[in-house]
């Protein structure tokens, strides 16, 4: 008898972790809210679709586990308020161009052709409002500067 009530204990216990697992994992799973994002450099206007990661979840995940990015797709961090933020590339299988923006919109700094799967701390190089991530060589290809200014109605908020 008493092992029946120990085993049906340790039954109910693995399923409430196993549903608590799989709660925690349902909002990462979801779609992020896409917009139009651009950026004015001197090479002219360019227009990017991102997926906004306003959420710690969203953000968190980020492009993680993805093994190919279309051009002129990227990802949004945004952080709501000018913060000094580090990244890195953790289970991110793609190069990525990681753009700093501040809350003005000018590009804070550009870190290009990140590693892949790297732990390395990228950091900010200063308060940021937002991140914006693209393909691997997408600033050199486009002239994309520090300086240059972002457009983005999530930015706007």
């Amino acid at each position: 008898m008493r092992v029946a009530v120990v085993i049906k204990r340790l039954i109910c216990g693995v399923t409430a972790v196993i549903a608590a697992a799989w709660l925690a994992a349902a909002p990462a799973a979801r779609s992020a809210e896409q917009q139009t994002l651009e950026i004015a450099s001197k090479s002219g206007v360019h227009v990017f679709a991102v997926d906004l990661a306003v959420t710690d979840a969203e953000r968190e995940r980020g492009l993680m586990f993805r093994r190919s990015l279309p051009e002129s797709y990227g990802m949004l961090f945004d952080f709501k308020r000018d913060q000094d933020v580090s990244m890195w590339m953790k289970n991110t299988f793609v190069s990525l161009d990681m753009i700093f923006i501040r809350s003005d919109g000018r590009i804070q700094r550009i870190a290009e052709n990140t590693e892949p799967q790297s732990e390395r701390i990228i950091p900010s190089g200063g308060p940021v409002r937002a991140v914006l991530e693209v393909v691997g060589g997408t600033a050199k290809k486009l002239g994309i500067e520090a300086g240059d200014r972002v457009a983005a109605p999530a930015l706007r908020r």
